[in-house]
């Protein structure tokens, strides 16, 4: 998804060739491809035998919805506990902490 994001719309060879080394076997990156477009995520356009595949879901509305299902299968759909789980176990550092007490208090006014 990264990739067609930033291509915007690919070939298969395009989107194997922007893989970093050492890329997987182009089947195994057609296979992805395939299964993103089953799900919904990406569509293609033909020309002959060959598809130029692109997203049919904006980078920012796929965050959203992963941030969402993420808060709510594993912190029980709160963000307070998110939030905990970042101070107590990944160490964030006060300064970082504060940062986002301000970043908060500005989207509240």
């Amino acid at each position: 998804m990264q990739i067609l994001w930033q291509l915007e719309n690919a070939f298969m060879k395009d989107i194997w060739e922007a893989l970093n080394e050492p890329r997987p076997p182009i089947t195994t990156t057609a296979s992805i491809v395939k299964k993103l477009e089953v799900e919904g995520f990406i569509d293609h356009e033909s020309f002959g035998r060959n598809h130029r595949y692109f997203p049919k879901i904006k980078k920012e509305d796929y965050r959203q919805s992963s941030f969402n299902r993420l808060v709510d299968n594993y912190f029980g759909g709160s963000p307070k506990q998110l939030l905990s789980y970042f101070v107590d176990k990944e160490g964030i550092e006060s300064e970082e902490l504060n940062d986002l007490l301000k970043e908060i208090k500005k989207k509240k006014k």
